[in-house]
């Protein structure tokens, strides 16, 4: 008999030009043989306060690689744009070629650290509800100073080019607010609370699109599970110690461990569901398939099915019954055209939400849409009109348990803020 190779894969060999780069944990190398590409290499070093304490951890590199790449799939998965394109080995990844905007984009739910020096009075623990933004001045030398939207704006910094004004400093606003959410509620699932965390955006060579960048690990952040400090994970456990001792020092790693084997767990879902449109009539068929297009966009399976609740109601329950029976949760979407008995028959017989979405037609579509609107007492089945609206609020009942839902909710949110503000500059531009 004869036995086949095993199939094995080789890792993309790269060819790395010279170094673009180095910070206090990472260098940046140039891709020759992909333009407007980088390598972004993690270092096992340690260090606070501006490397004014710097220890090498072996195994850092690993831990901090992997902790940015989860973090990133799961933003890039919501649908927030970033740099990042690729793991490549297990220290390094491979980013969009960016000039960085020199500020440190600092979020914070809960005060605690160098909030309450700049802010006596204010007692550890304060949640901040909205989110509370800050601006720091990336400048070692003099210990990152505050800044104010004022100072970044007068400064005018030119990246790429591309002038950073309003509409990019508003967008940086605005996008950091949706990473940090996005990253609470997934956090929310560990039973770890996000307190704050610092970002970077840069600008992207190729595009001049203003892009989350940089890296977002366990130097990034204050993580307290359970919501008590005294667990944290972070870095400021080695921020707070008194001596650096070996044992400390696997400690240490031990924590960063914990944060990148857990932040690997934020790309599952852990929670199922569906959406089942039942039509009518097969003439629906170019509606309901908008419906299916725009649940997959949320990442939720969606099925069709034909059936009448004037001419089949038998039939109409069977299926009712036949999604109630194996435990998953399910929004019915009703399209059904002139007299609407499909949804209420489907409302009055099932603890599921149930949605209206009927088909319009130039002609009766006024006087058909009645009978989806006039419900009978005792039913609570919703109209939406639009196939991709109702596509939206069954994403929106499944984000109140599958956080994966959640964020691509959220990050939709953002894009189309963004998209509008874009637009906006485009029209004042065009306007002088």
């Amino acid at each position: 008999m004869l036995l086949k190779k095993p199939h094995t894969t080789k890792k993309l060999q790269l060819k790395i030009g010279k170094k673009l780069n180095e910070g206090k944990t990472k260098q940046i190398f140039e891709l020759l043989d992909q333009p407007g590409l980088v390598l972004v290499q993690s270092k096992d070093q340690i260090t606070a306060g501006n490397a004014a304490r710097k220890d090498q951890m072996e195994g850092k590199a690993a831990i901090a690689n992997k902790t940015t790449s989860c973090v990133f799939k799961l933003l890039q998965e919501s649908g927030i744009k970033t740099a990042f394109v690729k793991q490549h080995s297990d220290t390094a990844f491979i980013a969009a070629q960016c000039e960085m905007i020199p500020i440190e984009w600092v979020c914070r739910r809960v005060a605690t650290g160098s909030f309450l020096k700049r802010n006596p009075g204010v007692k550890e623990g304060y949640r901040f509800t909205p989110l509370k933004m800050e601006m720091f001045f990336k400048d070692d030398a003099n210990n990152d100073p505050q800044w104010s939207e004022e100072q970044v704006l007068e400064t005018k910094f030119s990246l790429a080019g591309l002038t950073i004004g309003q509409c990019e400093v508003d967008i940086m606003n605005r996008s950091t607010v949706a990473i940090f959410e996005i990253l609470e509620k997934a956090w929310a699932t560990q039973n770890c609370t996000l307190v704050d965390m610092k970002i970077e955006f840069g600008v992207n060579v190729k595009t001049q699109e203003v892009v989350l960048a940089d890296v977002i690990d366990n130097d990034s952040w204050r993580l307290w599970p359970s919501g008590d400090r005294s667990q944290q994970k972070d870095k400021q456990v080695y921020r707070d110690l008194k001596e650096v001792t070996p044992e400390a020092m696997q400690m240490v790693k031990r924590n960063f461990e914990w944060v990148s084997e857990r932040v690997e767990l934020l790309l599952h879902s852990r929670a199922s569901g569906r959406v089942v449109v039942l039509m009518g009539s097969t003439s629906d068929m170019a509606h309901c398939e908008k419906i299916r297009k725009a649940c997959s966009s949320f990442g939720i399976p969606c099925v069709l099915r034909v059936t009448s609740a004037h001419k089949g109601p038998d039939e109409t329950l069977r299926i009712k019954a036949e999604y109630e029976g194996d435990g998953i949760p399910t929004v019915f979407v009703a399209v059904a055209g002139r007299s609407n008995g499909l949804g209420p028959v489907m409302s009055g017989n099932t603890a599921y939400p149930v949605i209206n979405c009927p088909p319009l037609t130039p002609d009766w579509g006024a006087q058909d849409v009645w009978s989806s609107l006039r419900m009978p007492s005792g039913l609570g089945c919703s109209t939406i009109l639009s196939p991709e609206a109702a596509a939206q609020f069954a994403a929106q009942v499944f984000g109140l348990t599958d956080h994966q839902v959640w964020c691509k909710l959220r990050a939709s949110m953002l894009n189309t803020w963004v998209s509008l503000k874009l637009a906006d500059k485009k029209l004042q531009a065009c306007s002088l």
